[in-house]
């Protein structure tokens, strides 16, 4: 990928992190910095060598601040601010009013949340301290959030005359329920480490020195014995079923991918290693090997 800005990536045993770089601003968030975290993850998605992404921010105050306020009260004007996230042309009318039907209207951090929702490796999220609006947003759609115990969430956006973005209104209940979700986005009031663990939008709590190795002892124990497709298409399985009208999607999904699979290289090495008592070597490649299955593996579309 280009050189990067505004993230710092790291392959290290099969580990890709991606850093937030703007320590001097508390990382705050840019279109830029959406622009290279969506690269990273089509990165990650294209090697065969990663097998796990974590995310985390540089500095010791912040993982994300939120979106970076330099334009003042022009911060969350798109129609004024212009084509920020490369849409290839302008939703405004001739007459200066907004077609809201037009593609043009997105929110670049729920671009970047249905990115990381497609992503074909699991995401953890190593929160090293404050992770306010979109710096909170975008670590719901990840599988797992570890936090410093430093580490403070917050759903402002009421609080800045805004709404909840990046796609949050579908991610967060689902992971702290309707009640708490709506608690945290009316008041906006900061979440401490503890009690969004005690929610379940965090799955551990670390001293901030300890964060990023237990992250990466974590992405180890949860790759390193398994099957890349079969985590690529478990990771699918879940977060897309989470949708879905009844069982029975999930069962039609899943037959498909059992037959698919039940015949796969993998598979007769899974069952030959167990049986020989042996590490297994699988075989089969993410960028290669994914079967695929309409619609319930279609890409998401606007």
């Amino acid at each position: 990928m280009a050189e990067t800005e505004q993230v710092a990536i790291d392959l290290t045993d099969r580990i890709l992190t991606i850093t937030l770089d703007r320590p001097a601003v508390m990382n705050a968030f840019t279109a830029q910095m959406m622009r290279e975290m969506v690269a990273a993850f089509d990165r990650a998605d294209a090697d065969d060598e990663v097998r796990a992404v974590i995310v985390t921010g540089s500095g010791d105050r912040a993982f994300c601040a939120g979106a970076d306020l330099s334009s003042g009260a022009a911060t969350f004007d798109y129609a004024k601010r212009g084509n920020d996230f490369g849409q290839a042309s302008s939703p405004l009318r001739p007459d200066g009013s907004v077609d809201y039907d037009h593609p043009g209207v997105r929110d670049g951090g729920g671009m970047l949340s249905l990115r990381i929702f497609q992503s074909k490796k699991p995401v953890i999220g190593a929160i090293n301290g404050a992770a306010v609006g979109i710096g909170a947003t975008m670590t719901l759609p990840m599988d797992f959030r570890l936090a410093a115990d430093t580490a403070r969430f917050g759903f402002v956006f009421a609080r800045r005359g805004i709404v909840p973005e990046a796609a949050s209104s579908w991610f967060l209940p689902r992971l702290v329920g309707i009640s708490t979700s709506l608690d945290w986005c009316y008041s906006g009031r900061l979440v401490s480490a503890v009690e969004a663990q005690q929610a379940g939008l965090v799955r551990s709590v670390h001293a901030r020195g300890d964060l990023i190795s237990a992250a990466r002892d974590f992405a180890q124990q949860l790759t390193t014995q398994s099957a890349p497709v079969s985590v690529a298409l478990t990771r699918a399985m879940m977060w897309r079923m989470m949708g879905a009208a009844s069982p029975m999607d999930a069962h039609r999904l899943d037959s498909r991918l059992v037959w698919s699979r039940g015949s796969s290289a993998d598979a007769k090495e899974g069952v030959a290693s167990f049986l020989e008592k042996r590490d297994a070597d699988y075989p089969d490649k993410v960028s290669s090997d994914l079967p695929y299955f309409s619609p319930w593996l279609d890409e998401l579309e606007w």
